[in-house]
C-alpha cells in the first residue's frame, strides 16, 4: 500500500516537473486580470462605449505580457445601477482575482465600490466618474478621468476675464453636478458675479424646457451647464427651442455639454458655446493625432471622448503599474500608480502621490466648424491643474493689479507660471 501511493506521488512528481510547473509556480502562466465595470447598458451606455473602445484599443497596440504573464481585461456591465456595481466588484475580487478594478462611468457607482477596494486591498482605477471625493472615498482609487471643481472653476475663472457677471446654473442633481453648482458658483462670488438662480434637473429622463424657462426670466449674462456625458445633444435642442441662443444669453460650461461623441449631431446652436475640460479630440499634439486615428479606424469612425481619454489613460496606468510590481496587485501595484507622469493624448499628466487623483492641463475651448464639423477648439488653457476640491493641499493664488489674490489663465503659449490650485510646468509636484 505504502509501495504504491510513493509510485503515485512519484509520477505526480514526474508529470509535474515534465510541464516545469513546480510549487507556486505551477500557475505562473495564469494570466493577470483588471476588471472593467461600465455602463454598457442604459442611461450613460455611450460613456461604457467609449471607456471600453479605448481600453481595447490600447491592449491591441500593446498586448502587454508580464513575467511571462498575459494581461486579461473582463468586461463586465451594470447598467449604472451601483447595487450591481458593487455585486459584479466582490465577484470580481472573490471569484476572478482580478489584481485592480477600474472604469466606473458615475460617481454612485464608484462610491458603492470603494469598500471593497479597500477591504480587498484592491487598486480602482476610476476612468469616469468625477466628484472630487471619489478619492478620498477608498486610499486605494486613483483617477485618470477629471474632476468637476477643476473644469468649474476653470471656466469661471474665463467669465470673470469676459465680463460675465450675472449667471444662471443649471446643473444634473446628484454629486458631480452639486461640485459643479458649488465650485463655479463661489468662484463666480469670489470674482465679485451674482448668481442669479441654481436650477437643478433629475439624473435620469430630464425635461430641461421649465428650466430653460425660468433661465429666459432671469435673464442673465451667461447660463452655466453641467450634465453627464450623453445629455449635451437633447440640452441643446431644447436651448434652441426655447429660443435662449438668440436671446442674448451665452451658454458656458463643462465640456460634458459638447461632448466630441455627440457634437457633429448638436447643429448650429452649438456654435459659438465655451466650456472648460481636459480633452478634445481636436487637441492639437502627435500623441493625440496618433490616438484619435486609431480611434477611428478601430471603431468605425467614432470619434473619441473626453470618456475615452480616461479609459486609454487608465489602462496604461494599470499596465505600467504592474510591470514596476513585477505583476504584483495590492500596495504595490498602488505605489506603482503613483506618481506616473506621462505624455497622454490630452497632455502631460501626472497622478499625484498625495491625492491619487489626476493633475493635468484645463482648456478653454469654443466650438467652431473645422473641415466641415464641429469641433472644441482650444485658445486657453489653465496649466497642470490640480484638483481645487482638495482644499487641504495649498492653493497658489497670483494677485491682481488691486492686490487680491485670485487666479488668472495663463495663454498655451506663454511661459506656464503657478495657477490657482495647479503647480507650473516645470515643477510638477
Amino acid at each position: 500500500m505504502h509501495k504504491r501511493t510513493a509510485l503515485h506521488g512519484l509520477a505526480a512528481a514526474t508529470l509535474t516537473l515534465g510541464l516545469g510547473l513546480v510549487g507556486p509556480q505551477a500557475f505562473a502562466a495564469d494570466p493577470i486580470k483588471i476588471g472593467l465595470i461600465l455602463p454598457m447598458t442604459g442611461q450613460q451606455a455611450t460613456t461604457g462605449r467609449q471607456v471600453e473602445a479605448a481600453v481595447k484599443l490600447y491592449m491591441a497596440q500593446n498586448n502587454p505580457v508580464i513575467n511571462g504573464r498575459k494581461v486579461e481585461v473582463i468586461v463586465k456591465d451594470d447598467a449604472t445601477v451601483p447595487d450591481t456595481t458593487r455585486r459584479l466588484a466582490q465577484e470580481l475580487v472573490v471569484q476572478d482575482k482580478v489584481v485592480a478594478l477600474a472604469g466606473f462611468g458615475i460617481t454612485p457607482a464608484a462610491m458603492a465600490t470603494a469598500p471593497i477596494a479597500t477591504q480587498s486591498k484592491t487598486p480602482m482605477v476610476v476612468m469616469a466618474a468625477a466628484t472630487s471625493a471619489i478619492t478620498e472615498a477608498s486610499p486605494y482609487v486613483v483617477r485618470t478621468s477629471f474632476t468637476l471643481p477643476q473644469a468649474s472653476v476653470a471656466i469661471a475663472e474665463w467669465a470673470n476675464k469676459n465680463g460675465i457677471k450675472k449667471v444662471v446654473t443649471l446643473v444634473s442633481d446628484y454629486a458631480p453636478g452639486i461640485d459643479a453648482e458649488k465650485y463655479f458658483a463661489d468662484r463666480i462670488v469670489l470674482n465679485s458675479g451674482t448668481v442669479l438662480e441654481k436650477l437643478r434637473t433629475p439624473l435620469r429622463s430630464p425635461d430641461f424646457a421649465p428650466v430653460l424657462q425660468k433661465v429666459r426670466d432671469a435673464k442673465p449674462d451667461a447660463l452655466f451647464v453641467f450634465l453627464p456625458s450623453g445629455q449635451g445633444a437633447a440640452f441643446m435642442k431644447q436651448f434652441a427651442e426655447r429660443g435662449l441662443d438668440k436671446a442674448g444669453i451665452r451658454l458656458i460650461g463643462t465640456g460634458d455639454i459638447t461632448d466630441d461623441d455627440q457634437l457633429n449631431d448638436m447643429g448650429d446652436v452649438a456654435l459659438g458655446v465655451v466650456t472648460a475640460h481636459h480633452y478634445a479630440a481636436a487637441h492639437k499634439s502627435a500623441v493625440n493625432q496618433k490616438f484619435v486615428e486609431a480611434f477611428k479606424k478601430a471603431n468605425n469612425g467614432m470619434r473619441p471622448n473626453f470618456m475615452a481619454v480616461g479609459g486609454y489613460d487608465g489602462i496604461r496606468v494599470i499596465v505600467e503599474g504592474l510591470k514596476a510590481s513585477k505583476g504584483e496587485g495590492g500596495e504595490k501595484l498602488l505605489a506603482a500608480m503613483k506618481g506616473q507622469i506621462f505624455e497622454s493624448p490630452r497632455g502631460q499628466v501626472l497622478i499625484d502621490g498625495q491625492t491619487r487623483d489626476i493633475v493635468h492641463d484645463m482648456y478653454i475651448r469654443k466650438v467652431e466648424r473645422v473641415g466641415g464639423e464641429l469641433q472644441n477648439v482650444e485658445f486657453d488653457a489653465i496649466k497642470a491643474m490640480k484638483d481645487p476640491g482638495k482644499s487641504k493641499y495649498e492653493r497658489r493664488l497670483r494677485p491682481d493689479a488691486a492686490g487680491a489674490s485670485r487666479c488668472s489663465l495663463s495663454s498655451s503659449t506663454a511661459s506656464p507660471t503657478a495657477c490657482c490650485c495647479s503647480c507650473s510646468r516645470s515643477g510638477w509636484p
